[in-house]
């Protein structure tokens, strides 16, 4: 209900950032001058928390999912699972935003030194996400390199014993959820922030900054709805053997649930119902890896980035590299690992993806507006690659139940 009022404000200050901005047309000055400092100081607050917000949290989340010795097979499979299908996702967000190209048409000027920035390879890519020295990479912001240090962290710390480790992951726990309280005050002022960063916008361009959106929302929903019939759908066939029309009636349940909540924890009680009596998937996987899922598994937030990062690229003007393409998808996929928990996930995670390549974080604002529509969608491919996946674990290990009309035809 909280999540709702505050996409309802930032709504509205959307549409008022609208209005002022269409009155303020013949007079773009005064909407530069005394009305975008304040998103200006907005992108700021988000910014100051990127860094801490991510490491915290992923210290945290990498040394909750354990060593995958002590894991075992379950713990394994599960994880590989998800950052696998999280990868195709945002892959898949890429691709339909190569094509249908929802930014076409509307180009906003951004400075000549974010054109210009030289974009590494994608073997540099890959050799940079390990950092030579991890507090530059803090420093600097290189998301990449915070994220790769984080990881090393948590999963250093299940190596040792807990007497040993968990002073430090219980410092690191304080810190993210101090790190997730300033999260939720910066997002109060979301309304304010959008308000302010729309408003220069349509004084200068007029009512053609909003045409895109809709190819937006509809690359984000053909996008969710080809990874769930074509990856979920294989997977359960091939792995599980269910037909993919009773798994998808099977877990219906949920996913209706996720789409009007938008909220995977929330979503849980009824996921674990709907694989438990619906698909034949013990309590032994359902408890373990349908929890896991709701904390890390983000393959439909992972592919709203994709299709948002290259629509505002498109936006911009900037033609990304293959290298940034491959920077895109490394952070969506392991940035996943610690930021479900977060109030306004989708957003910061955006943020994430953004810094990572070098796009204007003020084209959230264009984002914002439509936040909810997408989420919508996006919470409900969560939940059902959740679904998925226990299914998948259970009929590996022996774990599931067989149940009328659910052997593959």
């Amino acid at each position: 209900m909280k999540n709702m009022k505050l996409t309802t404000k930032i709504f509205i200050g959307l549409i008022s950032g609208i209005i002022v901005g269409m009155f303020l047309q013949g007079a773009p000055d005064i909407a530069q001058n005394y009305i975008k400092p304040f998103g200006t100081l907005f992108i700021n607050m988000i910014k100051m928390i990127i860094v801490p917000l991510v490491f915290s949290s992923l210290v945290v989340g990498a040394a909750s999912i354990g060593d995958p010795k002590s894991l075992g097979r379950i713990g394994g499979k599960t994880l590989v699972y998800y950052l696998i299908t999280t990868a195709i996702a945002v892959t898949i967000g890429l691709v339909l935003a190569t094509i249908l190209k929802p930014g076409a048409g509307l180009i906003i000027p951004v400075d000549a030194a974010a054109k210009s920035v030289e974009t590494p390879s994608i073997i540099n890519t890959l050799l940079n996400i390990v950092p030579r020295n991890p507090l530059k990479g803090l420093v600097d912001g290189n998301i990449l390199q915070v994220i790769a240090f984080a990881l090393f962290l948590g999963v250093g710390c299940t190596t040792l014993p807990e007497e040993k480790s968990a002073p430090f992951v219980n410092f690191f726990d304080s810190v993210a959820e101090i790190m997730y309280k300033i999260t939720a005050f910066i997002m109060e002022a979301a309304p304010y922030g959008v308000f302010a960063l729309i408003v220069p916008v349509v004084s200068q361009y007029g009512l053609d900054v909003l045409k895109p959106l809709s190819m937006v929302i509809l690359a984000v929903y053909l996008g969710v709805a080809l990874h769930a019939i074509i990856t979920y759908s294989t997977a359960v066939r091939i792995f599980a053997k269910i037909s993919p029309m009773k798994f998808f009636k099977g877990v219906a349940p949920a996913a209706v649930t996720a789409f009007s909540t938008t909220s995977s924890s929330g979503t849980l009680p009824v996921t674990i119902r709907s694989v438990r009596e619906n698909l034949g998937v013990s309590e032994k996987i359902s408890s373990f890896v349908l929890p896991l899922g709701a904390t890390i598994n983000m393959d439909g937030t992972a592919l709203y980035q994709g299709v948002c990062a290259l629509f505002l690229a498109q936006v911009y003007g900037i033609d990304l590299s293959t290298g940034q393409m491959m920077t895109i998808v490394l952070t969506a996929t392991l940035g996943s690992i610690g930021t479900a928990g977060v109030p306004g996930a989708g957003l910061i995670m955006l943020t994430l993806v953004l810094q990572s390549v070098g796009l204007p974080l003020e084209g959230l604002v264009l984002i914002a507006g439509i936040d909810r529509i997408l989420d919508m969608a996006r919470t409900s491919v969560n939940v059902i690659g959740d679904a998925s996946c226990a299914v998948i674990i259970a009929a590996t290990e022996g774990e599931l139940e067989v149940i009328e009309g659910n052997e593959a035809k």
